[in-house]
């Protein structure tokens, strides 16, 4: 289904790990291979504007990181990115120019775009977010099923089998998620969509619609 690959989701232009999304046709076939790509790309970054702290971690120079924020590598943070009070990045992950990784906020094996907030305690894991991409206070993505299957993506037109069983949310470019939302293992969120607080999605969502709730998807106006 092409709405739901990189080229619809993505613009690759805004993010350090372009040459990631080059070798797949769907994001979520990334999740199993950010890890060993930062440890590629961390090795090639400039010293005069990344500067390596730990095993496999590297920070921009222009970043601002709290004191009391935790970074475990492999971890990328980029250019002018804000990581705030007690954030809790687990490693394996990336996180995009201008970026903000807020107050109480968990990262796991991610890729956060140029521009994206996940600013007030939020967990994001096995997930994609694209450029401006914003989630509300309290959203999260729920990354593994109750039943521990293996996450299928579901769409209008058939099911997408995805051979993973920690996936969380693909969310496109200048998506807005809402306070208090959960978006659920394996789902997929089109460009410019808003999603309303209090929410529980699953599956896919167009690109520039208004999610209200489930079965309540209206186009923007």
């Amino acid at each position: 289904m092409r709405e739901l690959t990189v080229q619809e989701l993505y613009t690759l232009d805004e993010t350090i790990a372009k040459a990631l999304f080059n070798r797949v046709t769907y994001p979520w076939e990334v999740l199993p291979k950010i890890g060993d790509f930062i440890m590629e790309l961390g090795a090639t970054l400039s010293e005069e504007e990344y500067e390596k702290r730990g095993e496999n971690i590297w920070i921009a120079k222009s970043a601002k990181i709290a004191p009391t924020a935790y970074i475990n590598g492999p971890a990328i943070i980029g250019k002018d990115a804000e990581v705030r009070h007690c954030a809790f990045i687990r490693g394996n992950a990336i996180v995009g120019e201008n970026a903000v990784v807020g107050n109480s906020t968990e990262l796991k094996n991610v890729v956060l775009f140029n521009g994206v907030q996940v600013p007030h305690y939020n967990y994001v894991g096995d997930s994609i977010l694209g450029y401006k991409a914003h989630m509300g206070a309290g959203s999260i993505t729920s990354n593994v099923k109750s039943d521990k299957k293996l996450v299928v993506v579901k769409t209008p037109n058939g099911n997408i089998e995805t051979g993973i069983k920690k996936f969380g949310a693909m969310v496109g470019d200048e998506v807005e998620v809402g306070c208090g939302s959960i978006l659920n293992p394996g789902s997929v969120i089109g460009s410019h969509t808003n999603i309303y607080p209090l929410s529980s999605v699953r599956g896919y969502v167009p690109a520039g619609s208004i999610y209200k709730k489930q079965g309540e998807v209206v186009e923007k106006q």
